[in-house]
């Protein structure tokens, strides 16, 4: 099968698409053929050898895909050939296929497509959970979303509008600002052409209740002295490369909680109420993932580049299978 493959850790230029092995399938395990793939950060971050798991080379990049279950590993697994699932793991899904174990797997919500739905998994997952549990995000609550045009934060902007808060969005261009606009934002920032802190203070003056920052960086301050006294801000990644210092003065003065995002730190029975949630917003259209970019596998790594520089807006996904339902690189009868 054709997948790209990292061969030696470095830039997204390292990755190239090559002829590997079907991988083999174990008991209890799916096989999926992959339709689309999805491109995170941590993806760029673990092709270079600097995400907090290390991968041993040469693996297969890709840690999100949808696609159809062409092979299951034994009875009562819970899915079915012929199903449509999107599923997650650290690496793999680069590729015409993923074996894959079925916790790692959920079914296609209905009323989303394939593609949409590869564009849906973990920026949305990340941010609803986020939202509802951790920024325990209310009607009515004013939110500031640093990286709002990117694939978390674009999220977060939809959801966060769909929650019934008023969204403010911060990002670096004015095409980021005009999708974050689109997906129900009504303050927007541009932080490389305003200061933010100032900007943020003109737009909240009593104060917003939660920051969600999937950026970090030299935004992380001036979006935290934004926050109301018992303001929340979650900090769930460090998109610009740079972990911030936060002046620990700001928390005891204000009163605000600092809270990092895991989904495995989410209690269990609000956790099920989230996803429930969630597959009805995506099911009933009232939240549609927006695809920024769109590339085929031959270009795995222009659309890792494409994330590492930061111009993705909203989802960057991997046409992996043809319209005929082909791997691209399969003959055509």
């Amino acid at each position: 099968m054709r997948a790209a493959v990292c061969a030696s850790h470095g830039l997204p230029e390292s990755v190239t698409v090559q002829q590997v092995p079907v991988p083999a399938l174990s008991a209890g395990q799916v096989r999926v053929q992959v339709d689309f793939a999805a491109v995170n950060f941590p993806d760029v971050l673990v092709v270079a050898n600097e995400y907090q798991v290390k991968v041993p080379t040469p693996f297969i990049p890709g840690s999100e895909f949808a696609g159809i279950v062409s092979e299951v590993g034994g009875k009562d697994v819970g899915f079915a050939i012929g199903d449509r699932v999107m599923g997650t793991g650290l690496f793999g899904a680069f590729a015409a296929e993923v074996v894959t174990e079925t916790r790692s797997l959920s079914h296609v919500p209905d009323g989303i497509d394939t593609r949409l739905a590869a564009a849906a998994g973990v920026a949305y997952r990340t941010a609803y959970h986020s939202l509802r549990s951790v920024a325990r995000v209310e009607p009515g609550d004013s939110i500031v979303v640093l990286g709002g045009g990117g694939g978390v934060g674009l999220a977060a902007v939809g959801l966060g509008t769909a929650l019934g808060a008023e969204v403010i969005a911060v990002a670096s261009s004015q095409e980021k600002l005009d999708a974050a606009k689109q997906y129900g934002a009504t303050g927007l920032i541009n932080h490389r052409e305003a200061d933010l802190r100032t900007s943020l203070k003109a737009l909240l003056p009593r104060g917003a209740a939660a920051v969600i920052d999937p950026v970090g960086g030299s935004l992380s301050e001036p979006a935290l002295r934004s926050l109301c006294r018992g303001g929340r801000f979650v900090t769930i990644g460090f998109a610009s490369g740079a972990i911030p210092r936060i002046p620990l003065n700001l928390v005891l003065v204000k009163g605000i909680q600092i809270l990092g995002f895991q989904f495995g730190d989410i209690a269990a029975d609000e956790f099920t109420r989230n996803e429930a949630e969630l597959r009805e917003l995506l099911g009933s259209g009232q939240v549609v993932p927006h695809v920024g970019a769109e590339f085929p596998l031959d270009e795995a790594a222009q659309a890792l580049r494409t994330v590492a520089d930061g111009r993705a807006i909203g989802k960057v996904l991997i046409r992996v299978r043809g319209p005929e339902g082909l791997d691209p690189g399969t003959p055509h009868e």
